[in-house]
């Protein structure tokens, strides 16, 4: 196996382009890289499973045939390069129909996750100025009300009366042929949006330059390789399911699998063991579930699961160790952002040293610093913010919000927002977002340490810590606990769970306050609100000083 070290040292961007892509800086098409490249060798590209227990799987060829006529169908619309065109559908084959037509055409996809209401559809569409949604009958009424020049609704009921044109009857009109639009390097491709946690979510354009970063991660870090199984548990109406579920897989010429099923730990073991999945990927939310119901995991598993990557949030030390010791596969922490991709990981094809609960290192072709609150970078052992160094990492590609906000930037530094510690192999230990960090009797404590240690205890199935403002202290450890089914709170429990705290990490670490909770706020994409736990605390603690 060949080392990071060397990956960096070997790392070639203008040769990288040559054997990674098809196209070039000056004429790319991503319906080129991801489809049309491999029609003619016969090859599966989706792997679909319906939710009323259908499935299907579709080659490259098929794609390319339907991806076609909808190109065709668009441009009938006058729709053109540069227009976006959103899919607001659940993981279906026509989901990925829509996205490669509109490759196709030099249009831009813009991914509308389906759990969004009617709110979050319409700041986004109005954002990226939306010339067509692409939807279903199930998503359709979340548009009434909504300015839009084009709706293509698959299957509608009441067709006379919704006018909405219908996808395969639009498609059964249409000629397969259709000659790509080529672009450059620096034309979007992708519209992606922020996931909104502190403000209303902004676009993130992505230009085409991002194809050749998505498959470099796929193929160190996650290891994918052409003999593997591949699955993706992330919805590709975010960042991590569509840069590296559909975009990265397909541009390596990989199939990739589709549930259209909501994620329960029995559906992703049913796809598991149907499909000898062999590399897996998702979020830390997930891979929490798995551990919390382990026992529904059993040794026929080892025989083919190889590698597993995980992307969001830091890994448990528990769950790590369940997947190396009971399932015999190494579970690896990844970093990126919807703005970066996946610029730090512990990579699978790469030999480097591994340290539990750490980040890892900077993919090739990216470089990382620590800096201080001077913008100054800071030696090994010392915490600061993560930072992205763009002078010297030539697969970055993220241009600013909205395509010119570059607030972020802080010279050629990209600013993360995210506490790390530079540790002591060089590599990244995430504490947390810089406004999740607890400073408690002049300590800081990352909520991520606490979170894994009460993990630990069996009856823990999930839990968020958060800084609760306190007068003498100026914050103290909250945690907010949700309990596996067969275990009930209890005084008894509280104080169990403090001690254990107490015990296995520090005395001044230890959550003073816990608060059992049927389940915790989180984003569309699976992420802890943290930030909505600690406004209410405030807002409870404002309430008990008017009354006072």
């Amino acid at each position: 196996m060949k080392t990071l070290e060397q990956a960096y040292q070997e790392f070639d961007y203008g040769k990288l382009i040559n054997e990674q892509l098809v196209g070039n800086p000056q004429s790319i098409n991503a319906y080129i890289e991801c489809c049309e490249r491999f029609v003619g060798l016969n090859k599966v590209a989706l792997i679909w499973e319906g939710k009323n227990g259908e499935s299907s799987q579709w080659t490259f060829e098929q794609l390319a045939q339907a991806s076609g006529k909808l190109a065709n169908y668009l441009q009938s619309l006058g729709i053109k390069t540069g227009d976006c065109i959103a899919g607001l559908l659940p993981r279906t084959p026509e989901l990925l129909i829509t996205i490669l037509a509109t490759w196709r055409i030099g249009a831009i996809y813009q991914p509308l996750f389906t759990a969004f209401e009617s709110k979050a559809i319409e700041h986004r569409v109005a954002t990226a100025n939306t010339q067509l949604i692409i939807t279903n009958t199930e998503q359709r009424a979340k548009l009434n009300g909504i300015e839009l020049p084009h709706i293509l609704t698959v299957h509608p009921q009441d067709f006379a009366t919704t006018k909405d044109a219908d996808f395969w009857q639009e498609l059964a009109g249409q000629s397969a042929e259709c000659a790509p639009v080529m672009l450059s390097f620096a034309d979007d491709f992708l519209m992606m949006f922020t996931s909104g946690t502190t403000g209303l979510a902004k676009s993130v354009p992505v230009p085409l330059k991002a194809i050749l970063a998505f498959k470099e991660y796929m193929r160190h870090a996650v290891d994918l390789r052409e003999d593997d199984s591949f699955w993706n548990l992330a919805d590709p109406g975010w960042a991590y399911g569509l840069y590296y579920g559909i975009a990265g897989p397909l541009g390596l010429g990989h199939s990739i699998i589709m549930d259209e099923r909501a994620f329960s730990v029995d559906h992703a073991l049913e796809i598991i063991q149907k499909y000898q999945v062999s590399n897996l990927t998702g979020s830390p939310t997930a891979f929490r579930m798995f551990f919390g119901f382990k026992e529904k995991f059993n040794a026929s598993i080892k025989a083919h699961l190889r590698a597993v990557s995980s992307a969001g949030e830091p890994l448990t030390p528990e769950v790590i160790h369940w997947f190396n010791h009971d399932l015999n596969v190494n579970i690896y922490d990844q970093y990126g952002q919807t703005e970066l991709g996946m610029v730090i990981g512990n990579h699978h094809a790469l030999a480097h040293a591994i340290k539990v609960g750490s980040a890892g290192f900077a993919n090739p072709g990216h470089r990382f610093a620590v800096l201080n609150q001077d913008n100054q970078e800071v030696e090994r052992g010392e915490i600061g913010t993560l930072a992205i160094d763009f002078s010297q990492s030539p697969l970055t590609w993220f241009k600013g919000y909205g395509g010119n906000n570059r607030k972020s930037f802080v010279g050629h530094y990209y600013l993360t927002g995210d506490t790390v510690r530079l540790n002591e192999l060089g590599g990244v230990d995430f504490i947390g977002r810089a406004d999740d960090v607890i400073t408690t009797s002049g300590y800081r404590v990352g909520p991520f340490d606490v979170e894994s240690t009460l993990l630990e205890c069996v009856e823990v199935l999930e839990s968020a810590v958060i800084g609760k403002p306190d007068p003498e202290r100026t914050e103290i450890v909250k945690a907010f606990v949700v309990l596996k089914p067969q275990f009930k709170g209890c005084h008894q429990l509280n104080a169990k769970l403090q001690e254990y705290v107490r015990s296995r990490l520090s005395k001044h670490s230890y959550p003073r306050e816990i608060e059992f909770v049927e389940s915790l706020p989180k984003t569309s994409s699976g992420k802890i609100q943290r930030n909505l736990l600690k406004q209410q605390e405030v807002a409870k603690l404002q309430q008990m000083q008017l009354q006072a």
